[in-house]
């Protein structure tokens, strides 16, 4: 069942599942895009979570009441257009990866695994983009395996380098730009993931999958 609730006096939630999945996610992008489609002078900006889809909207041109009402026969659409989930392809990145992160021993030790192990887990796993956010370019993925799952650092780093590869939780990530966080790192990211004179800046999409080629450190020298 979809929910819908007031954020504030600019912006409205749409609670869409309960679970999250890769097939949730695209379907939330192609719903984002429809919305844009039809409504856009409305809608200031939107922000997809793992089974939600934040609008923020424009207060002079309507408010939470009035917006509600019109997505009303687009989430219907949505809702039974089947097309919207099985003609979706999502497209697959390959990221190349250096595993040589501080906390990659560490990650090893806890898991009780040997860093050879850690980085075959890590990168034989399929990902995809279940949310976008904390930073611009910062893509939430899913699903690590269990094996891999640690809770966050207890003290978060006051910085940590563009291009880190972490992972927290059932989540992994690439941090785009230098910034405060509390993952543990695996490695380096050897590809931008957020560049303001692209288009689209962010590279990773919402529905992407991805998937981490580990390289050696000769390969980083070609």
């Amino acid at each position: 069942m979809i929910g819908c609730e007031p954020v504030g006096a600019e912006a409205l939630l749409l609670v869409l599942a309960d679970q999250p999945s890769p097939e949730l996610s695209g379907r939330i992008r192609t719903l984002a895009e429809r919305i844009l489609k039809q409504l856009g002078p409305l809608i200031r900006d939107w922000v997809a979570g793992w089974t939600t889809l934040l609008l923020h909207y424009d207060l002079c041109l309507t408010d939470h009441q009035d917006l509600e009402q019109r997505l009303l026969p687009l989430l219907r659409d949505w809702l039974t257009d089947k097309a919207s989930a099985s003609s979706l392809k999502p497209y697959q990145h390959e990221l190349a990866v250096y595993y040589d992160g501080p906390d990659l021993a560490y990650v090893a030790e806890q898991s009780g695994l040997s860093v050879a192990d850690v980085i075959q887990i890590h990168s034989s796993t399929l990902y995809w983009v279940g949310a976008v956010g904390f930073a611009p370019g910062f893509a939430y993925l899913g699903t690590l395996d269990q094996r891999l799952v640690l809770p966050r650092r207890s003290t978060p780093r006051l910085s940590v380098p563009a291009g880190s590869l972490a992972i927290a939780e059932r989540q992994t990530a690439i941090y785009p730009q230098a910034s405060p966080g509390g993952w543990h790192l695996l490695g380096r990211c050897l590809e931008p993931l957020f560049d303001p004179d692209t288009q689209p800046p962010v590279r990773l999409q919402l529905g992407d999958r991805v998937r981490f080629v580990a390289v050696d450190l000769g390969s980083l020298d070609d």
